[in-house]
């Protein structure tokens, strides 16, 4: 439980720190356009924090973290998030700064964020499996 509370709180920080960095970013360009940055502070607050604070009042009922696949849920889950948060940030500074992106560097950004997608929503699932399965152990 300890572990997942530690992960939260990593993602606390983020969070936070991703709400000053869109609104010192935007306001230092004078920005008052619409960017994904805005959007980077509740995807980590949402699927970062809340989502391991409530992991962690799983784990206190069940034996979610001795899970054998709990580990690997970890993994895919955060990379999931950490590349989709990356690419929320690329993006939204090249909104913020105007940037004109070539054709194949705006698919990249695209092509990974949505990779990142795909990363959390195979961790999702996978959870869904873990949870089940401890639930029925108990």
């Amino acid at each position: 439980m300890k572990k997942l509370l530690k992960v939260s709180f990593i993602y606390v920080i983020l969070a936070l720190v991703g709400g000053v960095f869109y609104r010192e970013f935007t306001k230092w360009n004078g920005f008052t356009g619409i960017t994904s940055l805005a959007d980077i502070h509740v995807h980590l607050m949402v699927l970062g924090v809340f989502m391991f604070m409530i992991l962690a009042l799983f784990a206190q009922r069940t034996k979610l973290i001795e899970a054998k696949k709990f580990s690997l849920f970890m993994i895919l889950y955060n990379v999931g998030l950490g590349l989709t948060v990356i690419m929320m940030l690329i993006r939204g500074v090249t909104q913020v700064l105007a940037t004109n992106l070539s054709t194949g560097f705006n698919a990249a950004i695209s092509g990974m964020a949505g990779i990142g997608h795909i990363l959390l929503g195979i961790g999702i699932v996978l959870l869904m499996m873990i949870l089940l399965k401890v639930s029925e152990e108990d």
